[in-house]
């Protein structure tokens, strides 16, 4: 089947995505970098600092995920209405899990921290940073739910110039308050803070002052009823589990790293900073591909819907592998980047050489979970998919190297990562068999 436009469609919404995800990881980067001159404990403090955050943000993206699915849908059916009501849904439960883990981060930061590092001095700076960071989850849960529904609706050009303007706040916050005030953590997690703010007030502003589709009123916002409750909750539900225990499973990926050694850990966190610059793009054309697949769906062209699906077998494998070879420049950065030791950079070094090689096995795992089986409607199938290699395959694989076989971290990055390889070839048997595909409008 000849696909008219599909590749200006896709590059259309996928660049401006890959491009907000890019700046809103350069906010996060920032902290890193700029504590980063300061010493390995407080990378390693704001890293897991961090991880709390990473875990929200999981369960965040599985909630809006699961509402991206009816809100791709709707706006194929041009229904204003539905989409309305799924943005008020899935930000009210967003805004539920933000004021919880706030609520934790304020009143047991310290806790939170030491299950990952067992490092006293880490522990306390961290819970420093954590105290005060989370502040800032209860306006980034908004701003969530209002990003992804203007993803799906294929409105991506002010998300990517709210995050502009969050990356230059924070920047111009956190030298102020790091480097001439002296706060350190504490100045890097107020920056964060005023950062979040200011980002969801321009958020909120201009989508309604341009009456955007999803800027409806309270009472459109509120509109569901219980069995589009119980819909949602069917389609959504599957997608938060996956999220939640896929960032619970990484978040273990840390505490192994951790308990290995802080420099083991400092390694393992410089090189996810360095990658996240890189990995957006694979994301974006991932979201991307679930936004075209989701309309095609809504527009009753299935056929369509299903030839995209299996045309990203192949282009999404191949975007990753041309985004893996950018880690190679970015690998020589690191000694100007981090004041950390030359043994800490060499494993990064290395461990960014093993993910350049698996990064078309990555991209593709997105493209199949995020891209062709969540915009279908098969939760279900991509959530087991997903968490039973995650925690059946990786994690033992991951245990064994640190705590069995005592291998240093970059081999231990490699046991952790294995699991992409399984999980790719256990999406391509999905899509193929066409059974990823439902309506859910």
């Amino acid at each position: 089947m000849k696909l008219k436009g599909f590749y200006s469609s896709l590059v259309a919404i996928a660049i401006p995505i890959s491009l907000q995800a890019l700046l809103q990881n350069f906010v996060n980067m920032l902290d890193t970098v700029m504590i980063g001159r300061l010493g390995s404990v407080e990378i390693a403090a704001v890293g897991l600092g961090n991880q709390i955050f990473f875990i929200l943000n999981m369960i965040l993206f599985g909630i809006t995920s699961g509402g991206g699915v009816f809100i791709a849908q709707f706006w194929g059916k041009k229904d204003i209405k539905g989409i309305r009501k799924s943005l008020g849904l899935m930000t009210l439960i967003s805004l539920f899990v933000a004021v919880v883990f706030t609520i934790l981060g304020l009143f047991i930061p310290y806790k939170l921290i030491g299950i990952y590092s067992p490092d006293p001095e880490v522990v306390k700076v961290g819970g420093e940073y954590l105290r005060l960071v989370c502040l800032s989850y209860v306006p980034t849960a908004i701003s969530f739910s209002l990003t992804l529904a203007m993803r799906s609706t294929e409105r991506v050009k002010l998300p990517l110039v709210c995050t502009s303007v969050s990356l230059l706040t924070n920047a111009g916050a956190n030298y102020v308050l790091i480097f001439i005030a002296h706060l350190g953590v504490k100045g890097a997690a107020i920056a964060t803070v005023f950062a979040r703010i200011v980002e969801l007030i321009i958020l909120v502003s201009w989508s309604y002052s341009h009456k955007y589709e999803i800027s409806g009123k309270l009472r459109e916002l509120l509109s569901f009823d219980w069995s589009f409750v119980f819909k949602y909750i069917k389609i959504a539900f599957p997608v938060i589990i996956n999220e939640t225990f896929w960032g619970l499973g990484t978040s273990v990926y840390n505490g192994i790293y951790a308990h290995a050694g802080t420099d083991a850990f400092t390694a393992y966190s410089i090189t996810g900073t360095i990658s996240q610059l890189t990995w957006v793009f694979c994301m974006g054309f991932g979201n991307g591909m679930g936004v075209l697949i989701g309309k095609r769906i809504g527009e009753k062209k299935l056929d369509e819907a299903r030839a995209y699906a299996l045309r990203s077998m192949w282009f999404m494998p191949l975007i990753g592998a041309a985004v893996g070879i950018f880690l190679l420049p970015l690998s020589k950065l690191l000694p100007f980047l981090f004041n950390v030791e030359p043994e800490i950079i060499k494993m990064a070094t290395q461990i960014l050489m093993i993910l350049i090689l698996l990064y078309p096995f990555n991209s593709f795992c997105m493209d199949w979970i995020v891209g062709v089986c969540r915009a279908g409607g098969d939760t279900v199938f991509s959530a087991a998919g997903e968490l039973i290699v995650l925690w059946g395959v990786a994690i033992p694989l991951g245990y064994v190297a640190a705590f069995v076989l005592h291998l240093p971290a970059p081999m231990i990055f490699l046991f952790l990562s294995s699991e992409s390889i399984v999980k790719a070839i256990v999406g391509v048997i999905r899509i193929l068999s066409g059974k990823w595909l439902h309506e859910v409008t």
